[in-house]
């Protein structure tokens, strides 16, 4: 073995770095417990060390922000705009770009479609639609979140081909076609990890006379972003995907059609003057943040986005490159298992290739009951359903849903193993314990775990609808 392969090799036996809940103890079904195997990460990843640390130093100083005289109040506004500042840095963007904090990325995409709702209907702004003619175009193996957003607009939809060379051009087609301003593209897929070329799907767009957003809720954990670079006029992305707690997300962008849009939520802080029959609505940020915005998540992603930047990027790419090859050939070794992707060339383009996803099924199994067993009787958390991309997975044959492991810099190589050896249990042995379907979801029949007292195992509160929102 080489010494860059042991260098690899011992990289994936640690996480990359610590976060919260490394050493947490899931109970088993059938008593006692494991060691809780993260495999979820895609959902919601834990909050690296570093951010809860931030969390409790900055805690003490928590305050309204803007229009305080306080010393509290002065430092949490300090606070949250270094926050923008520092958000700025870690995506590349250009001088002059708007960071506007919003609760997720889910939101920061519907705030975008309503200043572009705003600006079809000829409400006017310099260099864009003035009429109500221009389109979006999306593939069809994005997330609700940058799906749902564009269909109340006009629009339209690409089928995403077998290749990533064949993908380019139904869009470059689409795009040749005219009235297209906006092309909305999933950075990296939440369903398989796939990335996109993102670069090379901006300078399309822009030949074309059309901007670009990148729903970057899964690229942003797992690659540098760079919209100078890359020529990205528009990116969102969540912090809870980003290691940081506390419920925020980004939009950041060019700033003309973001202030030419009608703001996001009307109320205090988006203003420069009120009458009772009208009102005078600022630039910037502030057009679309009214009310008191969420201090501590914006300071928590600012936090996570400056201890990602400062990782090596080779180091950080090997470590999850080698848990991703060694999840996948484990789990391709067992017969029964099908592990899926869309692309046949992906890694084809530069910047494409897979981050810290694996989807995959196993024959003779629901994903939820799958998934179910190997929460309850290995410790292995990972993720199951449509993963709020339905159009993608009905396509490609899972429309009842497929099984997802995603992982980052808190996971290690015995993660992997964990859902290896489980599966191969399964598969060998059967279920060890009878399932039952509750509120929609696949459950452990006569469940006597123990829960924290704070959040009991009540009955019923799975959950209806399996879904990785973001």
């Amino acid at each position: 073995m080489s010494s860059a392969t042991l260098e690899t090799a011992r990289l994936s036996d640690a996480p990359l770095l610590p976060v919260a809940g490394r050493d947490l103890a899931a109970p088993l079904i059938h008593g006692g417990t494991a060691r809780y195997a993260n495999l979820d990460y895609a959902a919601s990843a834990p909050a690296v060390d570093e951010v809860a640390a931030h969390l409790a130093e900055v805690l003490p100083y928590y305050a309204s922000v803007h229009r305080g005289a306080g010393f509290a109040s002065q430092v949490s506004t300090s606070l949250y705009e270094n926050a923008r500042r520092t958000v700025a840095d870690f995506v590349g963007a250009r001088p002059g770009d708007t960071v506007i904090f919003t609760r997720n990325t889910t939101d920061s995409l519907n705030l975008l479609a309503a200043c572009v709702e705003s600006l079809l209907a000829g409400q006017g702004r310099t260099g864009g639609p003035s009429n109500d003619h221009g389109e979006v175009l999306y593939l069809d193996i994005e997330h609700h979140a940058n799906l749902l957003p564009w269909q109340g607009l006009p629009h339209r939809s690409v089928v995403a081909g077998h290749t990533l060379e064949s993908t380019l051009g139904r869009v470059a087609t689409q795009l040749r076609a005219g009235n297209v301003v906006l092309l909305a593209v999933t950075g990296a897929s939440n369903v398989t990890g796939e990335v996109l070329p993102i670069a090379e799907l901006a300078a399309l767009a822009h030949r074309h006379g059309a901007r670009i957003v990148v729903d970057a809720a899964q690229l942003a954990p797992h690659r540098r972003l760079d919209l100078a670079r890359d020529g990205i006029d528009y990116v969102a992305f969540s912090g809870h995907k980003l290691y940081a707690p506390f419920g925020a997300g980004v939009l950041v962008g060019r700033p003309d059609w973001l202030d030419a849009g009608r703001p996001h939520l009307a109320g205090g802080g988006a203003v420069k003057d009120v009458r009772l029959e009208s009102v005078l609505w600022t630039d910037g940020p502030a057009r679309h943040e009214a009310g008191s915005p969420n201090v501590l998540g914006a300071a928590t992603l600012a936090k996570a986005a400056e201890v990602l930047a400062a990782l090596d990027a080779e180091t950080w790419h090997a470590h999850e490159q080698e848990l991703r090859s060694h999840l996948v050939a484990g789990l391709e070794a067992l017969d029964g298992v099908t592990v899926h992707q869309l692309f046949a060339d992906s890694g084809s383009y530069p910047g494409s290739g897979t981050i810290g996803v694996v989807n995959f099924s196993v024959e003779g199994y629901d994903a939820g009951l799958a998934a179910a067993y190997l929460s309850a009787e290995h410790g292995v958390g990972v993720r199951d359903g449509r993963f709020c991309a339905h159009p993608l997975l009905r396509r490609v044959g899972l429309a009842s849903g497929s099984l997802r492991a995603s992982f980052g810099v808190g996971s290690r190589r015995t993660d992997a193993d964990r859902l290896i050896d489980g599966v191969a249990a399964l598969l060998r042995d059967g279920l060890g314990w009878d399932y039952v379907v509750d509120a929609g979801r696949w459950v452990p029949a006569n469940d006597t775990r123990s829960f924290p007292s704070w959040a009991p195992n009540t009955p019923g509160t799975a959950g209806a609808a399996p879904c990785s929102t973001r």
